[in-house]
């Protein structure tokens, strides 16, 4: 491929207020190879500003800053310098810690420069670094996450309601995989959403996602909802009545699911090689196993979106902005994640 033709992954700096913009510095630092692959879209002071804070020493990591207008200008960048595109506007620095209205609105602008990029088939894939929900809602944006906000962009863009684009997140460890019924709701509202057809989507796109990586029948555990599965229906009927008939169906169409398997020792059983990926029920029932077993390496990924997206498996750290010892490594395993799932 001739440097003209290169397809960059787009990466979306985050939250001003938050690490997002010191930890894709320290990435850059720590892996220079991805400055010919990787396009920064954020604000171009902010992230001087990283830069200065994760290298005090004027001489240390050798990283400069170029900005650029378009995509197409990143392969003329100078050797040893990080792409950005002004994707946002900040009328002056926002401080670091806090949540910020103005933060929350540059973040979101970020991604959609991001998301359209993709969508345009201008970049391979989006990677996002962490956002703040609290400044988000504080922006006036309607969709609580990253995930809802690329959903809501990807299916105006393609002209269509919001349902008929269903995502799904996923969250990755080193040796974990867990896919969401339900996403940012209240736990009360999430045992509403254990429905078998928000079941048997959420197995189907899981299905989708595997095929896509290569990966012809994933065998998809799917966990069940109640202690102990329900333990035959004294604890609860979901996993009889809700849960086993979009397995039943999911296996009919061809899709390696079973379960509902008991959600205690379900994650062990995958870790230990017996399953490619759980199928949750609700947010933390999935989050808890693989934030336990690597947070610093987790990845989340959005299943169901027309273009790979990854991020790191964590938020924006306000206790560590502006001290420059937050860890990039999530950071990078996302990058990692997204080059692998878009490579040729």
């Amino acid at each position: 491929m001739s440097p003209s033709a290169i397809r960059p992954v787009i990466l979306s700096m985050g939250d001003p207020a938050g690490i997002g913009p010191e930890i894709v510095a320290k990435a850059f630092r720590e892996r220079p190879d991805l400055l010919r692959q990787v396009l920064v879209a954020g604000d171009v002071p902010t992230l001087q500003r990283a830069l200065r804070i994760t290298a005090p020493d004027a001489g240390a990591g050798g990283l400069m800053l170029a900005q650029i207008e378009t995509l197409a200008d990143l392969p003329v960048v100078p050797p040893g310098c990080m792409a950005v595109v002004q994707a946002c506007t900040l009328d002056g620095p926002v401080s670091l810690g806090q949540v910020d209205a103005r933060a929350g609105r540059a973040a979101a602008d970020c991604i959609r420069f991001a998301a359209l990029s993709a969508l345009r088939q201008e970049a391979r894939a989006v990677v996002t670094a962490p956002i703040h929900k609290e400044a988000l809602a504080q922006a006036g944006v309607l969709h609580p996450g990253h995930t809802e906000l690329l959903q809501a962009l990807a299916a105006e863009h393609a002209g269509l309601p919001v349902s008929a684009m269903p995502v799904r997140m996923m969250l990755s460890s080193t040796d974990l995989r867990t896919v969401l019924v339900s996403i940012h709701i209240s736990l009360r509202l999430a045992i509403d959403a254990v429905t078998t057809a928000q079941v048997l989507q959420t197995i189907e796109i899981t299905h989708a996602y595997f095929q896509r990586l290569g990966t012809a029948n994933a065998r998809i555990a799917v966990a069940g909802l109640n202690p102990h599965a329900g333990e035959g229906g004294l604890f609860g009927r979901e996993e009889i009545e809700v849960i086993a008939p979009a397995v039943s169906m999911a296996r009919s169409a061809g899709i390696g699911a079973s379960g509902p398997h008991a959600p205690d020792t379900v994650f062990m059983r995958a870790l230990q090689g017996e399953f490619d990926v759980v199928v949750a029920m609700y947010h933390d029932q999935g989050l808890i196993p693989v934030k336990l077993l690597g947070l610093d390496y987790g990845v989340n990924t959005t299943l169901g979106l027309p273009f790979v997206r990854t991020s790191p498996d964590h938020g924006t750290a306000f206790d560590l902005a502006g001290t420059g010892r937050a860890s990039a490594a999530s950071l990078l395993a996302a990058l990692d994640a997204a080059m692998d799932a878009t490579a040729p």
